[in-house]
Order: C-alpha cells, then structure tokens, then sequence
C-alpha cells in the first residue's frame, strides 16, 4: 500500500503547502491591515475551492465507474495525460513564483479590500482553488494507476496533515524552510513521477482503442521478473514502470523525462537567487484598512453553506446524468391471453427487454416483424412468474411480440414502428444441423486432449508412486491445465468432472473427506506435505477417472446447443472461481487454470469462427483482440514455471486483468443468442 502512498503523499504534501502558504499570506496581510473582520470572507473562499476540488473528483470517480471497460481506460488515460501537464506546469510556476509568492498575494488582497466582500472571497477562491483542482486530478489519476484508492487516499491525508502543520509553523515564526530548495527538490521528484503517470496514460489510451500499438512491446521483462516480488510492486507503484511497456510507453517515459528535467534544471540554475538583504515589510499602518464589513439582512451561515452546497449538488446532477441509462428500461408483461403488455417504441440499438410471464403456463417469447415473422431475439421456456432478459438489436422497422404458450393459441402484440438506426437485420436461425460441423471438430479436439490427459495423469501417478514429489508438482500443473482447456465440454462429462475436478466444498471433511478426489484433492496433499503414501491412492483414483472419461467420451450425448453457451460460461466461471483464487487448495496456480481456460474458449470460437462471422462480422475481431489483451496480462504473471499467486498480484495488474476478462465476456455475451437454435415462431 505504502508503495503507491507515495506519489500521493508528495503531491498532497506539495500542493499542501502551496495552498497553506497562499491562505497564511492572505490571512496575514489581513490581519496587517487590521482587517481581521474580513476573515471570514477568506475561508469562505477557501472552503468554496475545497468543495469544488472534492465534487470534481467525486464526478471523476464516479462518472468512469459507470463506463464500459475500454471507455474507462480511454478516459483515465485522457486525464493521466492532462494531469501530467498540470503537474508539469505546477513544477515550472512554483519555481518561478516561490520568491515573489507573497508580494503578488498581497497586492491582490488590497485591491480586494478595495472592491469589496465579494472580491475578497473569489480571490482566495481563485488562489486555492488551482491547487485543489489539481490535487484532485492527480489523486484520481494515481489511484487509478494503483488500482485502488486506500494507499493513495491514505499518502495525500498524511501529505496534506503535514503540510498544515508546516504552514502554521512557518505562520507563527517558529518554523523556518528554504521554499525555494524545498520546490526544486520535491519538483525533481514529481518530474520523474509524472513521466511514469504519462507512460501509464499512453497505455490507457492504447487499451482503450484510442492510440495503436499495444501489442508492439519495447520491453517484455515478465519471464524474468516475479511481478508480485517487493521490488516490483515498490518501483509499479512509486514509478509506474511496469515488466512490460509498449514502444510508445518507452519513447514517451524517456523523451518527456529528458526534455522537462532537462528545462527544469536549467530553469533552476538561471532563477537562482542572488544574496542581497532581505526588504523590510510595510509597517501595518502603510497597508489600507479598506471598508468595515457591513452588517446585512443574510445571515452569516448563508455564504459557507451555499459554496460548499452548490458544487456538490452541481457533482451529483452530473454524476447523474452522466451515468449510462439500462440498455433497456422496458418490463414486457407475458401470458397466453395477453402478450407484450407494457411494451413502447424503443431506441435504435442494443436494448434489453424484461420480459416477465404473468400467466399461468410456460411460454415461448419472440420479437419479430409482424409483416414478415423474421425473428429479431427468442427466450425459450419462460416459467410462470418468472423474468428473463431478452438482449436484441432495434433498428428501423416494425416490432412485435409473439407469445407461444405451452398450450393454446400464439398471441401477437401491437405492432410497434422505430424509425431511424437503419434496416433491422434478423437473426438467421441455426439449426443442429449448422452445428453438425463445428461439434464433430470440437469434439475431435477434446478426444485428443483425453489421450493426452490419460498419458500425463500416468506419469502423474508414477511420479507419486516413486516419491518423486518435487517432480509430481510440476507434471501436476501439466495435466490439470490440458484438463481446463477442455472447458467447452464440462456439461458433456456427467459424474466423471466432479471426480477429476471436484471441489471439496459441502463435503462433511472437507479436503479429508474420503470423497474428495481428483487434482484439487493431490494439489492440497502436494502443497501441504503429504507424504507419497498418503498421496498414490488419490493419484491412482485419478488416473483410472482420467481413462474411464477417455473410454466414455465417444458415447456420451454432447448437446450442440452447449457449444455457443459455453463460449461465455467458461470464463464465467475463470472469473468466478479462478481469478479470485478461490480453487486454490496450496500450489497458488490459478492463473495457469485461468490461461488454460482461455485457450479453450479460443479453441471453441475457431470451431464456431464460420457461424459467427456470417452473422456478427465484426464480433471475433474485438473478441480475439479481447483474448490477446487477457492473454498478455496472464503472461506477465508467468516466470518460467513459476505463476504469481492471486493474492499476490499487484492491486493495478489484478484489476487490470479483471476488467479486462470482464470485458471479454461482454463481447462473448451475445454468441449465445447468435448461435441458439431456434424454433419457428
């Protein structure tokens, strides 16, 4: 955590200062000018720029949550850019203005003493609010560089803590720093910092479409670098230097680091000051008293309450309108006698119906053209009472609903006309014999991953046997990643998946009951000290599974309805189970389960390649692109034979791969649909 504390605890104390400096300048040249009764006005301008800095990054935090992946990294990655310019900016400014600072604030307030209550408040409004608006980019943009936001969050309150206990010492003269020195050094720092948030922007921006080339790596250090090790999380976290980085990353890393520092060390060298005395400060009695403050009608609390109320309300109309709507907002009612009930024109585009059976009778739900019966989206088997979504494209045309209850007549609702968004296309319908095809090759590649699984669970066995532990903890990973990659066929397995595969959870001993068998039941033993005794009964049950499934497997009935739905489910179920850890019964290897898994979904999507771009041209290029993304991620947790555990992956890289595998199964989510074979409507 304290790792990527860091960025945020230099940044908090930094601005920190430079906010504290300006507010004791203003407070002082006051209270010089004996116009301590305007005080007020002063904090109110400040607490105005605090709830302007605080509402903006609620709507940066909150408004890039409700984004799709690939648009949450196109944004964050805009912003890094933006804040690495402000920080930049801030540097060059502060080294400029450090000697001159309280000069120019004091000629401000006495304009505005001149001017009035109101000038007072926007000038500490203004003098603040700069450095509260940047405080809050750059905590957001590094909190997003973490991938969460207690370390940072936690670095910018100590900052910050520090920082208001250095003004008030500096305020009350029992404190004396060189600014000058302070800035150039925490400005070094920062300049370095910056060019590791510009590289992580750039990727950002890479991942999220908006830039090319982030596959077109410059540096690729994964295999021999542990990702989780103190080192690499320290020089992530602090520098933002990842074991892999694009061409892009690395040409800006470099070029933005010699560049600024370069112009900032010179500026440096030309600005320093030269000795001369020390002005003598204006006596109080020089300064102009300006007018008393007036006693009005409002009451005194009105102002505070109304700066700190009207940017949060301002945040949260933003956050709310900027949140995206439900891709569809419909409930359809459905019954034999009543069908499409509370259904309206939709928009143009991807929408989902909730469609909800109020009748007495399971029913077949469609949406289609009335005029010509082209089916646009189906749900089979809707129980009464019960609500299933139903995900279809609305273009221009003519819609309806048609329920076909389990017994009676097909009800057809009012016709419903969208206009814009083009022609609508239908479905083409799929039938067992389109996917005739693609199950005869899917289930060849299964039988050639059992052959070679019955091989690799013998020597598995032979390796306990002869006590060869050590040698059967490498030769276990083999077999239990050929077995995840056979993922698309689980359903087909019956009883056989839960002895080679099982979990010990509901087990009455849980990982000592008797019935806990299979990789899980040898991966607990390997990694918790078992001895060979204890270990070849469990490896022998395993191999004898291993050859009964490759003996049953021909005959068994392999729906091929199963293959376009376990397109999405196996890396449901990676996502759930694997890269969570919570399978993990000692060897820390989930995520060469989670590689497996991806290699048989790729597997799957070849076979299923014909169907799918003849229906969704553009679906498999964003899916495979999607899988390379994942892919690269798992890599960079791989050293050899050596995986980094889950719980050890940096929190940026877990979240990285979370969002990312969560958006492959957004772009897998409709082959379901695609692919389902349909019944005439």
């Amino acid at each position: 955590m304290w790792d990527d504390a860091f960025p945020s605890f230099l940044i908090g104390l930094r601005e920190g200062l430079e906010a504290g400096l300006i507010v004791s300048i203003l407070v002082a040249t006051l209270v010089r000018a004996e116009a301590r009764s305007r005080l007020p006005q002063v904090w109110t301008g400040v607490l105005a720029a605090m709830a302007v800095a605080m509402s903006f990054g609620a709507v940066l935090t909150f408004t890039a949550a409700s984004m799709p992946q690939t648009a949450q990294e196109a944004f964050g990655g805009t912003l890094s850019v933006i804040a690495v310019a402000f920080v930049t900016a801030m540097v060059f400014w502060m080294r400029r203005s450090a000697r001159n600072l309280s000069s120019e604030l004091k000629q401000k307030v006495t304009g505005a003493l001149a001017m009035g209550s109101g000038m007072l408040v926007l000038t500490s409004f203004l003098a603040v609010g700069r450095e509260g608006l940047e405080t809050a980019l750059f905590l957001w943009t590094t909190a997003q560089a973490a991938g969460e936001s207690a370390g940072p969050l936690a670095g910018a309150a100590i900052g910050l803590v520090l920082a208001a206990g250095l003004c008030w010492g500096l305020y009350r003269r029992v404190l004396k720093i060189n600014l000058t020195k302070f800035f150039t050094a925490t400005g070094v720092v920062l300049v370095v910092i910056a060019a590791g948030v510009l590289g992580y922007g750039l990727r950002d921006l890479q991942e999220g479409g908006v830039l090319p080339g982030r596959t077109a790596y410059a540096v690729d250090l994964a295999g021999s670098i542990d990702a989780g090790s103190w080192y690499s999380t320290l020089v992530q976290g602090v520098f933002n230097l990842m074991p892999t980085m694009t061409w892009l990353q690395v040409v800006a890393y470099v070029g933005y680091l010699v560049v600024v520092m370069t112009l900032f060390v010179r500026g440096v060298r030309a600005t320093a000051p030269k000795p001369k005395p020390e002005p003598a400060e204006r006596p109080a009695a020089e300064a102009p008293a300006g007018p008393r403050s007036r006693t009005g009608r409002r009451p005194a609390w009105v102002v505070p309450v109304a700066v700190v109320a009207v940017p949060a309300v301002i945040a949260a109309l933003v956050v709310a309108l900027g949140r995206p709507k439900p891709a569809g907002d419909q409930t359809v009612a459905v019954s034999e006698t009543d069908c499409g009930k509370g259904f309206t024109a939709p928009t143009p585009g991807r929408q989902t119906f909730r469609m909800h059976n109020t009748g007495r009778q399971a029913s077949e739900v469609y949406l289609v053209d009335p005029s010509t019966n082209a089916v646009y989206g189906e749900i089979e088997g809707l129980a009464p009472g019960t609500t299933r979504d139903l995900v279809a494209t609305v273009a221009g045309g003519t819609y309806a609903w048609r329920c076909v209850p389990a017994s009676g007549k097909a009800v057809t609702s009012k016709p419903v006309t969208v206009r814009g968004g083009g022609a609508a296309k239908p479905v083409t319908p799929v039938s067992e014999q389109d996917l005739a095809g693609p199950l005869k090759a899917y289930k060849a590649y299964v039988g050639h991953g059992l052959d070679t699984l019955v091989g690799q669970t013998g020597t598995l066995r032979r390796d306990i046997e002869g006590g060869h532990l050590d040698k059967a903890r490498t030769d276990w990973l083999t077999a239990h990643r050929t077995y995840a990659s056979l993922g698309a066929a689980y359903g087909t397995f019956e009883d056989f998946d839960k002895k080679i595969d099982g979990r010990a959870d509901g087990l009455p001993g849980g990982e000592h009951d008797k019935d806990f068998t299979g990789f899980l039941r040898l991966e607990y033993g390997l990694w918790h000290g078992q001895s060979a005794k204890e270990l070849t009964g469990p490896a022998r049950q395993l191999d004898t599974d291993a050859a009964g499934l490759r003996k049953a497997f021909p005959s068994q009935d392999f729906d091929p309805g199963d293959l376009p739905l376990r397109a999405h489910e196996i890396l449901e179920n990676t996502l759930q189970f694997e890269l969570t850890g919570d399978t993990d019964e000692g060897s820390g290897t989930n995520l060469a389960t989670a590689d497996a898994n991806l290699t048989g979904t790729r597997e799957l999507l070849t076979v299923l390649e014909p169907l799918l771009t003849s229906r969704s041209p553009r679906l498999l290029p964003t899916v495979d692109a999607d899988i390379d993304r994942v892919h690269k991620l798992l890599d960079a947790a791989h050293d050899g034979g050596h995986w980094t555990p889950v719980e050890k992956l940096p929190a940026a890289g877990r979240q990285r791969l979370d969002g990312a595998t969560g958006q492959l199964l957004e772009d897998l989510a409709p082959v379901p649909d695609l692919l389902e074979i349909r019944k005439s409507a």
